[in-house]
């Protein structure tokens, strides 16, 4: 795909400075792109990049100041999201199967499938199985009896959904993700665990994403809930009758455990662990690698650390540690110093 500068700013809504008959043919980073490639500057860390790129064209802010005049413009409100209508542009998605089901298949008499749905190769539909319009399920995909899922959906391959699972609209499920497996549940009976049935099931809704090898389980009793608009990255655990909110996110490597609630618009970063039975608030961030054991309340917060503890109250605890070495040194050095005088001290009360 090709496009001029006139067009292109035409379609995201951009102001254009610079020559519009500018032909450009993709996209690439501020720092590797190329004459005829498009890029773009959203996180100020790389505008000094500005000064060298080799684009003929950048996505930027209406703030961000320009000094060169060799390189054409689309200034934007939000650069990034600039960035991202012009990817759709330059790479419009293709169809992922066209409908049917494929011969090697297998898909119950007793499933219901809307127009133009997709069965591929060794996938597995189950009984009673209703399947929206125009969804695809991948090749050897799993759906096992009295699953639902609703239009426009992308199952990839190799997922496997297990029973009484609710999946709505525009859902996408990437490659090796469970979704709908027993949760860890284990009641101590003298010296052995008992299994305790897992009877629950999961429902997630519209617009959600969910990436690779990731699991989740289903309730105890009742559902495990996905809500509206979140996403999920790869290698994800949630537990048994957890709650996401909307339009939360969750980066890879995270766990959350049992019946634990996360607010809406909830941002969890890389190999966070919750604990279970706890809740978060609405548009809470927790930073990477952090544990948290407890309820955060409000609205807004920042938490980082494990134990987690508010942003300003950790950044106050890594800059004392900071200081820990030279702490303990001079710790030594006064307690060297003391011997000293105490011994002085008792010599001289011995003359």
């Amino acid at each position: 795909m090709q496009f001029t500068l006139t067009i292109l700013a035409e379609k995201l809504g951009a102001t254009l400075e610079g020559d519009g008959e500018l032909v450009l043919r993709g996209l690439a980073p501020i720092e590797t792109a190329g004459p005829g490639e498009l890029s773009f500057l959203a996180n100020k860390k790389y505008k000094k990049h500005l000064e060298t790129t080799g684009a003929s064209a950048v996505i930027i802010s209406h703030e961000t100041v320009v000094s060169r005049s060799d390189v054409s413009y689309l200034r934007l409100k939000d650069p990034y999201f600039g960035f991202v209508q012009a990817l759709r542009l330059f790479h419009p998605p293709s169809p992922h199967a066209e409908g049917g089901v494929h011969a090697a298949a297998s898909v119950d008499a007793t499933a219901v499938l809307g127009d133009n749905v997709s069965i591929g190769a060794l996938a597995f539909v189950g009984k009673n199985c209703r399947i929206g319009r125009g969804t695809v399920i991948a090749e050897g995909a799993v759906i096992r009896d009295e699953v639902e899922i609703g239009e426009d959906c992308l199952i990839y391959p190799n997922v496997t959904v297990l029973d009484r699972t609710r999946i709505h609209s525009r859902v996408i499920i990437h490659a090796g993700t469970t979704i709908g497996s027993d949760g860890f549940g284990f009641a101590p009976v003298e010296d052995r665990y008992e299994k305790i049935p897992q009877v629950g099931f999961v429902i997630i809704e519209d617009d959600v994403e969910i990436g690779a090898n990731s699991c989740i389980d289903r309730g105890t009793i009742g559902p495990t809930v996905i809500h509206r608009g979140a996403k999920l990255d790869n290698l994800i655990q949630i537990a048994h009758n957890v709650e996401i909110g909307e339009n939360s996110v969750v980066a890879a490597q995270s766990g959350i455990s049992g019946s634990t609630t996360l607010g809406r618009n909830v941002i969890v970063a890389g190999q966070v662990g919750l604990v279970g039975h706890i809740a978060i608030g609405d548009r809470v961030t927790i930073g990477a690698q952090s544990g948290v054991s407890k309820d955060i309340e409000g609205e807004g917060k920042i938490f980082r650390g494990s134990p987690a503890r508010e942003i300003h109250d950790e950044l106050r605890l890594e800059a004392a540690i900071r200081h820990l070495p030279d702490l303990i040194r001079t710790v030594n050095r006064q307690q060297s110093r003391i011997a000293e005088l105490e011994e002085a001290l008792r010599v001289l009360k011995e003359d």
